[in-house]
């Protein structure tokens, strides 16, 4: 039975489309069938590994409305053993649209995921930029949840929220929700706060950070415009390595 594991963070900008599509691909390379769920309107994470957008015949939003079934709207990659499950701007309006379902709307990617669970290894979900609707489904249909973040005071303050709503739908949606890891990324260990930053988690969250960390990189900025994880585009860069990194890491987490 494979493990669906969200990427949440409420704040943009701290990486989490680049930590779910490279994580993703990494552990496709290291031999798992992985499945990326794109479910952030903006469709990052599925350009992000080489589909056009505007070309979907089904969506995460036909998914989620019950319009298409999980199956119908995978896509295959052409990198090794990843396929997608995409999102374009259509899933903007899917938030409101749940809302209005009687039956248990923060259940349906869950019950929608039912039929493809056990043909992946991994799950892996981008979530959107925000703590409604759709955060929610990801994390009730979740076994453990990564957090990206970026070693700022205001990503802490960040933090404090983001960790309300998990406790929040484990105690009322899925009590088998754990957080597999903090991920920090666009690390710079040479900057004081950075340090501050990485101290104050280690002190509330100890044993939730990962030990491997995220640098800055010319080629992790690049990547996406080509349609390409890191490792695709540079095999060799620092970046590439790391998520290869965390990739093995978070096998052993969650």
């Amino acid at each position: 039975m494979g493990k669906i594991i969200s990427f949440a963070n409420q704040k943009g900008g701290v990486g989490k489309t680049t930590s779910a599509v490279n994580v993703a691909a990494s552990l496709g390379l290291m031999g798992y069938n992985t499945l990326l769920v794109d479910l952030d309107p903006q469709g990052n994470a599925t350009s992000g590994v080489g589909i056009a957008k505007k070309r979907l015949k089904y969506s995460m939003r036909e998914v989620l409305t019950g319009e298409a079934t999980a199956k119908d709207a995978i896509l295959t990659t052409e990198c090794e053993k990843l396929s997608v499950l995409p999102s374009n701007i259509t899933l903007a309006g899917a938030d409101f649209q749940m809302f209005q379902m009687k039956d248990e709307p923060w259940n349906i990617m869950k019950k929608a995921f039912a039929e493809i669970k056990d043909e992946y290894d991994y799950i892996i979900i981008d979530c959107p930029p925000s703590l409604g609707m759709l955060t929610t489904n990801a994390l009730t249909a979740s076994d453990g949840v990564v957090i990206p973040m970026q070693c700022e005071f205001y990503a802490l303050e960040g933090l404090s929220q983001l960790m309300i709503t998990i406790k929040q739908v484990k105690a009322h949606y899925n009590s088998a929700l754990t957080i597999t890891g903090i991920l920090l990324t666009m690390y710079a260990s040479r900057f004081l706060l950075t340090q501050q930053v990485k101290n104050e988690l280690r002190k509330h969250y100890e044993g939730k950070l990962f030990d491997t960390t995220i640098s800055r990189g010319v080629g992790l900025a690049a990547a996406p415009s080509h349609g390409m994880p890191i490792y695709y585009f540079d095999k060799r860069s620092k970046g590439a390595a790391e998520y290869l990194a965390v990739a093995k890491e978070l096998q052993m987490r969650i």
